[in-house]
């Protein structure tokens, strides 16, 4: 966590949470998600504005975390934004040695494969659970096809439960 959002969290330690206006999608964007966005419908039908400026990015992500409830967030100063999830908290990339990189940075190795419904492949790491990014594939294929990961199927309506995380804590907070 950035140092002046600690300093921020020390000097106002009563601001209210913020629920629903911040996801995260399988393809590692983050969107904003106004009053407007959210009264259309849940993340998965109505995301809102995405977001491209680098530097907010790179803030987010270095001050994105997970509660004890398994509820994700952004925090923005003394102020907690929860973030609706699509599909779960990390998205990986896999990179050619089969090392993973977050869409925050953050490098993990593989402990776990599992294959939806849909056909998604999940990845758990010492991080958490997280899902592979579509455009990376073929070396995750490779990855299955050399013995290196064993995927297992699962529902992704299971992976919440199973992994400790929460896809909507505005639903949630409801």
């Amino acid at each position: 966590m950035d140092d002046i959002v600690k300093q921020a969290l020390v000097k106002w330690p009563h601001v209210p949470d913020c629920y629903g206006w911040l996801g995260l999608d399988a393809r590692g964007r983050w969107f904003m998600r106004d009053a407007a966005v959210q009264a259309a419908g849940d993340f998965a039908s109505s995301r809102g504005s995405w977001l491209q400026h680098a530097k907010l990015i790179e803030f987010i992500g270095r001050n994105y975390e997970c509660d004890a409830q398994g509820l994700w967030f952004f925090q923005n100063g003394p102020q907690r934004v929860y973030v609706e999830l699509e599909a779960a908290p990390w998205v990986w990339r896999v990179l050619p040695d089969f090392r993973l990189q977050s869409h925050t940075g953050h490098l993990a190795d593989a402990q776990d494969c599992c294959v939806d419904e849909q056909g998604r492949l999940y990845i758990a790491s010492a991080l958490g659970l997280g899902v592979v990014h579509t455009q990376d594939m073929v070396y995750a294929a490779e990855a299955v096809e050399q013995g290196l990961w064993v995927p297992r199927d699962v529902l992704s309506t299971q992976l919440p439960q199973e992994f400790q995380f929460v896809l909507s804590p505005a639903a949630q907070a409801k």
